[in-house]
């Protein structure tokens, strides 16, 4: 039997676009001889559908839309079932409306094949807000073949793999094999990006493929839905845990595999740490654009390493014609945060270019301000009006021509408020809020390895400064990002708290100083701009502290 596996890109909420998606992806994968089309997890109305889910409307367009796509499969000649994840309304009053399910459109049928078991309620995830679980896998079978059918999280339980913690007490893929087993196991996901998370992923199915002797065919989505990334590589193995066949990460695909001819399959390489983190943030970025009905950029351009790289990634995304960079030296600037700036234009092919100075609006606030400032001493609050009023020039010109700012600051920064409320911070996105400052060195030196001089080294060379007040350096403020980071990727990623920390041998002052800061920024992520999740834990909704809080060891 030959499979093709539909990687589509769904925008959250159009379901007729959606539904065409997957009637041609559904038309490629019959032309290469499909036998049976799978589509990812929730590919009807897309992942991020959120509180549409509990819109009656929404919940009634999502079953015409999926009637009228079994009819249209039906009524085209030649086309193979297709198996898709899409909600699908709870047939029993009790619980919650709605069931995350595996829905198979065969002769004009619309037939619920498996529904969602293990719901996450953690991180970016809350199936628990939306869905009832069901009990068990549900049974496909097609062409001869047994087919075990999961969706998402449900194959992601297995206890010989997991030898600490697991997430939920059953397992529904153990239970399934252990009442009858199957021929092959399907699981339906919508995997969003993290670091390392592809790796894992493609260790747990290769160890269920191993486990029950059985192929295992996983579909996963790919796009940008608000600040998460999935990131598709949808993956095949065969009953000995060989990964067979891989999709392409980052773009949309369809994948057409044939179980019983070997020499056709074809498995694609891994990937760097450095092109997963640039393909996934140039994807998120440009759909994060493109499905809020934006086409064009602008960008504050500071001759910093933090404003170069996400103009990279805004000229990647969009092509140079499309992103305006503007400069905003102050008193304070160096020559370089000019002559570098236009330097980076230069090499990224940026045309549409400015510069405006600030000197005179620094000069307005500082007369407004005047009377009652009189007998202080200038410190953050005059720094923080620079930054303001870049600001204010920045969305002006986002509202005036119709463009989309997009915020520069990175995990580093933004994890202890070394940034400016309503100043740096604004932006309709913040597309590196989640890799920290020495993966910001990391990615543009990536990025040099493959076109020369990119990144103008002058940038990368330079010692990190927000240039707010003279010879002004972020080591005045911060320990150095060689030695933040990480004891950031400890706190923030492994939860590690202050005392052990310490134990891990960082030092006492730095660890109570870096938490302190972390707490005391908290007010100021809430109002920022959403970031592309980029690791496990994010800021945004994989993050959730209280603003108003008193933690032992970080006063």
């Amino acid at each position: 039997m030959k499979i093709g596996l539909i990687q589509c890109n769904p925008v959250p909420g159009a379901l007729e676009y959606n539904a065409a998606l997957l009637y041609a992806g559904t038309c490629a994968a019959a032309a290469q001889g499909a036998d049976l089309c799978i589509a990812p997890e929730l590919a009807l109305c897309g992942p991020t559908a959120g509180d549409l889910l509990l819109q009656t409307s929404f919940m009634e367009g999502c079953r015409f839309v999926l009637n009228n796509l079994a009819d249209r499969l039906r009524s085209t000649p030649g086309l193979p079932p297709l198996l898709l994840g899409a909600p699908v309304y709870n047939p029993v009053p009790q619980g919650k409306p709605l069931h995350n399910c595996a829905v198979l459109l065969r002769d004009g049928q619309v037939i619920v094949i498996s529904r969602k078991v293990l719901l996450p309620a953690a991180g970016t995830v809350d199936d628990r807000r939306y869905f009832e679980p069901g009990i068990s896998c549900g049974v496909l079978q097609h062409k001869g073949w047994r087919m075990a059918v999961t969706v998402g999280e449900d194959v992601w339980n297995d206890r010989t793999f997991w030898q600490d913690r697991r997430t939920f007490d059953s397992d529904p893929v153990a239970e399934f094999m252990g009442a009858g087993g199957a021929d092959g196991l399907i699981n339906l996901t919508s995997l969003a990006y993290a670091q390392g998370l592809p790796g894992l992923h493609q260790r747990v199915l290769g160890w269920l493929a191993i486990r029950y002797r059985v192929p295992v065919f996983c579909a996963n989505i790919v796009g940008g839905n608000d600040g998460l990334v999935m990131y598709g590589s949808s993956m095949v193995f065969d009953g000995e845990g060989a990964l067979v066949a891989r999709a392409p990460a980052f773009r949309e695909s369809v994948m057409v595999v044939d179980m019983v001819d070997k020499t056709k399959r074809k498995a694609r390489p891994d990937m760097s740490l450095e092109e997963e983190l640039w393909q996934a943030i140039v994807l998120g970025t440009r759909d994060f654009v493109n499905k809020c009905g934006g086409r064009k950029i602008v960008i504050g351009l500071s001759g910093g390493i933090d404003s170069a790289l996400v103009a990279a990634i805004a000229v990647e995304a969009f092509g140079a014609d499309n992103v305006t960079g503007i400069m905003l030296p102050s008193r304070f600037s160096s020559k370089g945060s000019v002559t570098d700036s236009v330097s980076l234009a230069k090499s990224l092919g940026i045309k549409d270019l400015h510069t405006i100075p600030i000197e005179g609006a620094m000069q307005a606030f500082e007369y407004s301000l005047s009377g009652l400032f009189q007998g202080t001493a200038p410190d953050t609050t005059e720094e923080n009006i620079q930054s303001r009023i870049r600001a204010v020039i920045l969305m002006a010109f986002a509202n005036k021509f119709n463009r989309l700012l997009l915020a520069t600051g990175n995990k580093s920064e933004i994890a202890v408020g070394y940034s400016t409320l309503y100043g740096d911070s604004c932006g309709a996105l913040a597309p590196i809020g989640d890799i920290y400052k020495t993966q910001v060195y990391s990615l543009c030196r990536w990025l040099n390895s493959k076109r020369p001089d990119y990144i103008p080294l002058a940038i990368i060379d330079k010692a990190p400064s927000a240039e707010l007040r003279p010879e002004h350096k972020d080591t005045d403020s911060l320990p150095p990002y060689d030695k933040l980071d990480p004891l950031l990727h400890d706190h923030l990623e492994m939860d590690l708290g202050p005392d052990a920390l310490v134990n891990a041998g960082y030092d006492k002052d730095m660890v109570e100083k870096v938490l302190s800061l972390i707490r005391k920024a908290e007010f100021k992520r809430v109002q920022s701009a959403p970031v592309l999740q980029m690791n496990r834990r994010s800021f945004g909704t994989g993050w959730r502290m209280p603003i108003a809080s008193r933690v032992p060891g970080a006063e």
